[in-house]
């Protein structure tokens, strides 16, 4: 009786977790995140066909609470540096998700969505006082799981560090246009 190595019993688990995890990941942020991400972007658009280009005032303030507040909340008052960035998160929140969902620019997408979701977080806890809210920040290891920013945007990350890691998977687009990717 000869037995086989436990390396040669995980090949077949591994091979379907490498085909089948991407795929799941991709689920997941469509299933939890999509949504919440165009919902918020929606918040953030201006009047007419352009409006993305001419964020709302509740754009500057979920995003600039602080310089909104000392500015009087007026949007004139702003610099052209607060538009480029309320320009650029809110057509991020439309397309880097989208990118995801579809599987195209996969990784790229991913990674930019993890720089969003940081600087979501340092906006929430600096910017709209997070820091001071009882269970906000949260703490891991504790036996709450269901702080905003530590608890649930950990498990975020996660779903996106599979998707640059691993690719898009098999059933997206990135494997139609690039056929030898992983």
């Amino acid at each position: 009786m000869t037995t086989m190595p436990l390396s040669q019993l995980a090949q077949p688990i591994n091979r379907l977790g490498d085909a089948i995890l991407p795929i799941l990941a991709r689920l997941v942020f469509a299933g939890v995140l999509l949504i919440y991400y165009w919902n918020s972007g929606l918040t953030k658009l201006g009047d007419g066909i352009f409006g993305f280009l001419q964020p709302s005032a509740g754009a500057y303030v979920q995003i600039f609470p602080r310089a909104m507040e000392a500015a009087g909340y007026d949007t004139s008052q702003l610099t052209v540096f607060h538009w480029a960035v309320a320009t650029g998160g809110t057509i991020a929140e439309f397309l880097l998700p989208l990118l995801i969902v579809v599987g195209l620019l996969t990784r790229l997408a991913s990674i930019g969505m993890i720089g969003f979701i940081i600087m979501q977080s340092l906006t929430d806890l600096f910017g709209h006082g997070g820091i001071g809210h009882e269970g906000t920040l949260g703490a891991w290891f504790d036996r709450m799981s269901d702080a905003l920013i530590l608890d649930q945007r950990a498990f975020w990350v996660l779903c996106l560090m599979i998707l640059v890691l691993k690719g898009a998977g098999a059933l997206s687009v990135d494997r139609l246009i690039f056929r030898n990717a992983p």
